[in-house]
């Protein structure tokens, strides 16, 4: 399986999901945290890349219709490659697929690639989140966006 085959990830795949959150955010999410998140109700995540090693995830929950993204991050390394846009859209394929009317994510505001990305694949801004992230003691405002999503085909539900 090649570096950038995206694959369903479970609880088996929490210590390199960690490891790789780690090399993504000031703020990382330990293994315990992360198969808490995976044993929640409409929880599920993708994988990049081969464990130990991953080069990218994403964790969502769907609830009430609607899908939010808890944490998505490539690994330095592999940022550019369109790896993050592909998580995204596994997301939000698999989000409409479980019922999900709309998709939410937040963003730190001074994160351009990001908000570049988000924009470009149909998110728009909902609200504003005055300093929900702190960056070197810093604190950072939040974009909260909305990404509306398209019922699945018939077919893809009930194969």
């Amino acid at each position: 399986m090649s570096a950038g085959t995206i694959r369903p990830s479970a609880a088996a795949s929490a210590a390199a999901l960690a490891a790789l959150h780690r090399a993504c955010f000031d703020e990382p999410w330990d293994e315990a945290a992360i198969r808490e998140l995976l044993a929640m109700p409409g929880a599920f995540a993708y994988e990049a890349g081969e464990p130990p090693s991953l080069d990218g995830l994403v964790i969502a929950r769907v609830a009430g219709g609607e899908a939010e993204i808890l944490t998505i991050g490539v690994r330095p390394g592999a940022r550019g490659s369109g790896l993050g846009r592909r998580l995204l859209e596994a997301a939000a394929i698999h989000a409409a697929a479980l019922g999900a009317e709309a998709l939410f994510l937040e963003v730190a505001e001074d994160n351009h690639d990001a908000l570049r990305l988000y924009e470009s694949s149909g998110f728009y801004l909902v609200g504003i989140r005055p300093g929900y992230y702190r960056k070197g003691g810093v604190p950072v405002a939040a974009r909260t966006l909305k990404l509306d999503l398209a019922p699945p085909p018939e077919a893809a539900i009930n194969p």
